[in-house]
């Protein structure tokens, strides 16, 4: 008895760890290129939270009064090296020779203008399971430090979809970042 009760226990524990393996709390991770073509993961960016905005080259402009904001909201209150801010652009039509070039150089051109990194998709990953981002807009995400997703949405933003993210980045912050910049306000 004493033997069966020993291996009926160890097939329990051996089972739920194996579940906690697969466990939805695992935040999900995706591998991505920078610019320069080099593999790196998103999980690179855990530690603090991170503001992901993932475009195709059609939708940049969908969400950029959004952007803006952000960055005044963040300069005003001195936060700008509080979350990471990671842009992906979404590549995988332009995945063939010679386009995948001339692609990564715009994108190496657009991160010297705009002062952030910008990561690239050449294979859709974010467009799969786990992630199943629409591939054809804007989709900005809200990661916890550890990973996890907070906040999701697609498309252009509607006033009040701002209001949400603001208050869910508030609280991955622990500043009040709901109320506009001042006009001409800085640090």
């Amino acid at each position: 008895m004493k033997l069966w009760m020993t291996g009926t226990l160890a097939v329990v524990l051996l089972t739920q760890a194996a579940l906690a393996s697969n466990s939805p709390d695992v935040p999900p991770d995706a591998a991505l290129r920078t610019s320069s073509g080099d593999p790196v993961q998103l999980s690179k960016w855990r530690g603090k939270p991170v503001i992901l905005f993932y475009e195709d080259r059609d939708s940049t402009s969908l969400n950029a009064g959004l952007k803006e904001d952000l960055f005044a909201r963040g300069r005003e209150r001195n936060l700008l090296s509080s979350a990471w801010v990671v842009a992906v652009a979404n590549l995988k039509a332009f995945d063939f020779f010679p386009a995948r070039q001339i692609a990564l150089s715009y994108v190496r051109d657009e991160e010297k203008k705009v002062g952030v990194p910008i990561l690239v998709d050449l294979d859709g990953a974010m467009g799969a399971s786990p992630w199943s981002l629409p591939m054809k807009t804007s989709n900005v995400l809200l990661l916890d430090a550890r990973g996890a997703v907070v906040y999701r949405h697609s498309g252009r933003m509607k006033p009040e979809e701002q209001v949400a993210f603001f208050s869910a980045l508030s609280q991955l912050v622990g500043v009040d970042l709901t109320t506009p910049a001042a006009p001409g306000a800085s640090p």
